[in-house]
């Protein structure tokens, strides 16, 4: 019996499928930072979350931030709309964070302060060159990847706020189904690689940042 060997062979996977298979390898929910170290802390907890929270603010409270900027670079009408809500969500994630880095007070002592902020301002510059990206598809993939891994964070932004007494504020972001869409709308498949490109590189970003926390968190208890 003959077989068509097109039947046969497996189904391209869609651009919403591929920016999911990468959230499940390289998201922040996989990285050792959130998934045991910082809620297994005891008492030292209250510190990694101050922690947390001012790096969190110091790479992405900055107006405008990564998604106002890859707004400028919209390509289409879909893309615009999800940018244009999911930079007014974000405004009021980075008004909670703000609240949040308030009621933490300051930056625990640690060592080598100056150097882990100059590795965040470096992270925060490489984002914003993402998101000035002049290719058809990148600040759109990194700004989805931060909707989207935005969960993990508030995991940790969410647990601090419980700690240092503030209310917590239910996230306003786009859901994964909404963002999933945009991306599968993809006009070409240039565009496509280019918003994978956007997404991966916006994930290496927030592990390098997970784990200069963890780091961080090391070094404390050596003091």
């Amino acid at each position: 019996m003959a077989y068509d060997m097109a039947l046969l062979a497996p189904k391209p996977r869609s651009a919403g499928e591929n920016i999911t298979a990468l959230l499940s390898a390289d998201g922040g929910k996989t990285h050792p930072y959130i998934a045991c170290h910082i809620f297994a802390r005891g008492r030292e907890a209250g510190r990694d979350l101050a922690d947390a929270v001012h790096f969190l603010a110091n790479l992405h409270g900055h107006h405008p931030g990564l998604i106002e900027l890859a707004r400028d670079r919209a390509g289409g009408d879909a893309a615009r709309a999800w940018l244009d809500a999911a930079a007014a969500a974000f405004a009021e994630e980075r008004g909670y964070l703000t609240r949040i880095v308030v009621a933490a007070g300051p930056l625990p002592s640690t060592p080598g302060q100056a150097e882990s902020e100059a590795a965040v301002t470096a992270q925060r510059h490489a984002l914003e060159m993402l998101a000035r990206s002049e290719r058809n598809g990148c600040a759109l993939g990194a700004a989805m990847g931060l909707v989207l891994d935005w969960r993990a964070a508030r995991t940790v932004i969410d647990a601090a706020a419980q700690r240092f007494g503030v209310t917590l504020t239910p996230p306003a972001l786009p859901s994964p189904r909404q963002t999933l869409a945009v991306a599968d709308a993809a006009e070409a498949p240039g565009v496509e690689r280019a918003m994978m490109f956007g997404v991966q590189q916006l994930l290496i970003q927030h592990r390098g940042l997970w784990s200069l926390l963890e780091a961080r968190a090391e070094a404390r208890l050596e003091m």
